[in-house]
C-alpha cells in the first residue's frame, strides 16, 4: 500500500505538462497505465480480434527534418511539412526521393509551434490547393496554398491564402492536426497554449476541436451559432480520424496523469481542466481509452482493419485500440515500443496499411543516423 501511496504522490507533484505528456523537467516519472473498456454494443463478429499485428514493411524515406503534418497525394506520393523549417517536402513513396515544393511564409517556429498539419482540398483533383496549419508571429492560422507541380522544386507553393486565424499560441499546447471530414468539411485540433481557462470558454478557439468549410466559415450544423466550435473542453489535440461508419475519433494529451482517445460527439464537453481521463460527472465526455502520460503523449491517429491507430511520442510506440462502436472492445495493445523512437503521425494507406512518421529531430528526441523516417506500416 506505500507503494500505491508514493505514486500517488508522485503524480500529484508532477509538472505542467507539454507535447510529451510531461514537462521537460518531468523526467521519468511514470503514471500508471490503464484503458478504459466497454461492454459491445454490437456483435462480436462485428469487432476486430483483440489481439492484432504490426509489421514495418520497409522505410520509405530517411533525412527528414521535424516532420510533422503528412498528406498522401493522389498518385502515391506523399507531403510532409517541416514542423521548424516551414517547408513542404514531396516523398516518391516508392523511391524514397525528396523534393522540396517551398518554403511557407509566415511561419514563427518556437517550442511546440510550426508548420504542423497538412491536408489536401477535397476538390484537389482541380484545384491543386493544399491546407497548412502554423503557427505564425500572432496566432496558429491555417491557410491554403496552390501547389504547381510544373514549376521550379523549392518554389511550387504558391502564396498563402489565410482562411481562418485568431487561434490562441504558446510555446506547448498549439494542436495543429487539421483533415478533411467525411462531409467535406475542415476539421481541426488546438490546444489551449497553455492557458486552461480557454478549454472550457465556447467564445475562445484554444482546446477545442473546430468545424470549418473549405472557405474558412463556421460549417453549417455546427453545435454552436455561428460559432466554428465542434466540441470543447480539450487540452491540446494533435490526433483527428474517422471510422468507416464516418464517426470522429481525437487524441490528446493529458497533464500529470491521463493521455486520452475520445470519440467525438458534436457539442460535447470533454472535461479540461476540470478533468483529466475519466470522472464519474456526467457533465463530462469519458474518453473511450486513456494512457499514462509516459506510455503515449498521443500525437496522430488513424483507422485501418476495425481499429484506431495511435501514435507515441513519449510513449515511442503504436497503439492499437480496437472498436466496437464508439467503445474499445478490448485492452488497447503496443507494438514497435522504442524501436523508431518518438512516434508523431500516423496517416491511413488504404486496406491494411498504414504511413508512419518519426519525430526524433523535434529537440525532444533521440535522433539516430538517417532519422526522421516515414515508414510502410502493414496491421491487423
Amino acid at each position: 500500500m506505500s507503494a500505491v501511496l508514493a505514486a500517488a504522490a508522485l503524480l500529484l507533484t508532477a509538472g505542467c505538462s507539454s507535447d510529451d505528456g510531461g514537462s521537460p523537467a518531468e523526467g521519468d516519472n511514470k503514471a500508471p497505465s490503464s484503458s478504459a473498456t466497454a461492454a459491445p454494443t454490437r456483435q462480436a463478429a462485428e469487432t476486430p480480434p483483440a489481439q492484432g499485428s504490426v509489421k514495418v514493411v520497409r522505410t520509405v524515406a530517411e533525412g527528414l527534418a521535424s516532420p510533422w503534418g503528412l498528406a498522401p497525394l493522389p498518385d502515391g506520393d506523399l507531403l510532409v511539412s517541416s514542423r521548424d523549417e516551414a517547408t513542404i517536402t514531396r516523398v516518391d513513396s516508392e523511391t524514397g526521393k525528396k523534393t522540396e515544393l517551398g518554403e511557407v511564409p509566415g511561419v514563427s517556429p518556437a517550442g511546440e509551434g510550426g508548420l504542423m498539419g497538412l491536408a489536401l482540398s477535397p476538390d484537389y483533383a482541380s484545384d491543386h490547393m493544399i491546407y497548412a496549419y502554423f503557427t505564425s508571429a500572432s496566432d496558429n492560422r491555417i491557410v491554403r496554398m496552390l501547389y504547381d507541380e510544373q514549376k521550379p522544386a523549392g518554389d511550387q507553393l504558391g502564396a498563402p491564402d489565410t482562411i481562418f486565424k485568431g487561434i490562441p499560441k504558446g510555446y506547448i499546447h498549439n494542436g495543429g492536426r487539421i483533415a478533411f471530414g467525411p462531409d467535406k468539411m475542415l476539421y481541426a485540433g488546438t490546444g489551449e497554449s497553455g492557458d486552461t481557462g480557454l478549454s472550457q470558454n465556447k467564445e475562445s478557439l484554444g482546446g477545442k476541436i473546430l468545424r470549418l468549410t473549405p472557405e474558412g466559415e463556421p460549417a453549417p450544423g455546427n453545435p454552436f451559432p455561428d460559432s466554428a466550435v465542434y466540441s470543447y473542453g480539450h487540452r491540446n489535440v494533435q490526433g483527428l480520424a474517422w471510422d468507416s461508419q464516418q464517426r470522429l475519433f481525437a487524441a490528446e494529451f493529458g497533464q500529470d496523469t491521463w493521455d486520452e482517445l475520445n470519440a467525438i460527439k458534436p457539442g460535447d464537453n470533454y472535461g479540461w481542466p476540470e478533468v483529466e481521463g475519466k470522472s464519474d460527472d456526467s457533465a463530462y465526455h469519458n474518453p473511450l481509452a486513456q494512457w499514462g502520460t509516459d506510455d503515449a503523449s498521443p500525437s496522430g491517429v488513424a483507422y485501418a482493419e476495425g481499429s484506431i491507430w495511435m501514435a507515441g511520442l513519449k510513449g515511442q510506440r503504436l497503439w492499437r485500440i480496437p472498436l466496437d462502436g464508439t467503445e474499445a472492445s478490448a485492452d488497447p495493445q503496443a507494438f514497435l515500443e522504442g524501436e523508431y523512437g518518438r512516434l508523431r503521425t500516423v496517416v491511413s494507406a488504404g486496406g491494411d496499411k498504414l504511413w508512419l512518421v518519426t519525430s526524433n529531430t523535434d529537440g525532444r528526441g533521440d535522433p539516430k543516423d538517417g532519422d526522421d523516417r516515414i515508414l510502410e506500416v502493414q496491421v491487423t
